[in-house]
């Protein structure tokens, strides 16, 4: 019998993006970078795909790599590489990569001229984020490098791409500033003649809530998961993953008994105290200590005391809990992702991304199951 587990509802990922795809006129990249935000990469992939999206995005190459092993041929976008990884392979398997500095570019035009084919390339432009992406006093540099490239037949521009300080403040004059920023980012290139095929700057934020920044292509990750950058806004997403526990022990005890380490919690009453084997090595987040609840016995009850490695104690009252009783800690009802987020003072992205471990499978519904 099972202790713990993730149910994923890829059926659940494959509905959410085709809700953002029915929102845009765009093509949709399902970004399945972090091994599908934890919900598994490959599955999530082919969920995506069924519900729309043409292109994925992710990382690394390794990321990249997988998708490729498991027999997906979509275009995918890997944005996160640097010297020393193996640019040539990337080419070999049709994977686009991005530049943002003439020297990384050159890396990539040299392993397309050892394979034979060009590169695919997306040309990245830092409108304000000041992590990747050339600075505009960098950015006609790149791009007159990708032109005397693309010339040569070493590369191909793809795209013109950048990414969002504030998307999930809709309203931040950021995201305005950083828009005029790209738009003249994209006239510099054309003045140079380097024309992409592709223009993309929004993530899932903006994708749900500036269809100013859409372009020709939108790139969700988090909301293809069914969960929401913006706070208090849903948007008819719906969560894919359940995370579950089953009940090891439970002890009645008076009150003032005090529980966990460093007996930071007392009950104010005789109840029941329930085991529950997850801690922090799984995910369960321990700034969430004395804050989280899970759902058991029909009723959302609070985590008690701290969040130990491989275990958590719920405060039950007097409810009829016993071994081999199922707790959900989150799923698309109470508690839910965003509820634990709150809890531990972080954000939703953190929650899903962490969670899971070697004692804990994935267990595939909806497409999957």
């Amino acid at each position: 019998m099972w202790q713990a587990e993730m149910r994923i509802d890829t059926a659940t990922i494959r509905d959410n993006v085709a809700g953002l795809r029915a929102g845009t006129p765009a093509a949709l990249m399902a970004v399945v970078k972090a091994d599908g935000y934890g919900h598994g990469a490959v599955p999530s992939a082919r969920a995506a795909l069924a519900g729309g999206a043409t292109w994925l995005g992710v990382c690394t190459l390794g990321e990249a790599a997988e998708l490729r092993a498991a027999g997906i041929d979509a275009p995918v976008l890997a944005w996160l590489t640097g010297t020393g990884d193996d640019y040539a392979a990337a080419v070999r398997t049709d994977v686009d990569l991005s530049a943002a500095a003439v020297g990384g570019l050159d890396e990539i035009a040299a392993a397309a001229a050892r394979v034979g084919r060009a590169a695919r390339v997306h040309l990245k432009v830092d409108t304000g984020l000041a992590r990747g992406g050339a600075t505009p006093a960098d950015w006609p540099a790149l791009v007159e490098a990708a032109a005397k490239h693309a010339a040569a037949g070493a590369v191909e521009v793809i795209g013109v791409w950048s990414h969002f300080v504030y998307a999930d403040v809709p309203e931040h004059p950021t995201t305005d500033r950083q828009l005029g920023v790209f738009r003249e980012a994209l006239a510099v290139a054309e003045r140079i003649g380097v024309t992409p095929q592709l223009r993309h700057i929004a993530n899932s934020a903006a994708t749900l809530a500036r269809p100013d920044a859409h372009f020709d292509l939108v790139r969700p990750g988090l909301a293809c998961y069914g969960l929401s950058p913006i706070a208090g806004r849903r948007y008819g997403l719906r969560p894919a993953m359940t995370v579950r526990a089953r009940v090891v022990l439970t002890k009645r005890v008076p009150a003032g008994t005090a529980v966990a380490y460093g007996h930071t919690y007392t009950t104010d009453r005789e109840t029941t105290l329930a085991l529950l084997p997850l801690g922090y090595a799984d995910g369960v987040p321990r700034a969430a200590s004395n804050a989280g609840a899970v759902l058991l016995g029909g009723e959302v009850r609070p985590v008690a005391g701290r969040v130990s490695m491989d275990q958590i104690v719920v405060d039950c009252g007097d409810a009829p809990v016993a071994p081999g009783d199922v707790a959900t800690l989150f799923g698309p009802d109470r508690p839910t992702v965003d509820d634990w987020a709150a809890a531990a003072g972080t954000i939703n992205y953190e929650i899903v991304t962490r969670f899971g471990s070697a004692r804990v499978p994935r267990v595939y519904e909806g497409l999957d199951g």
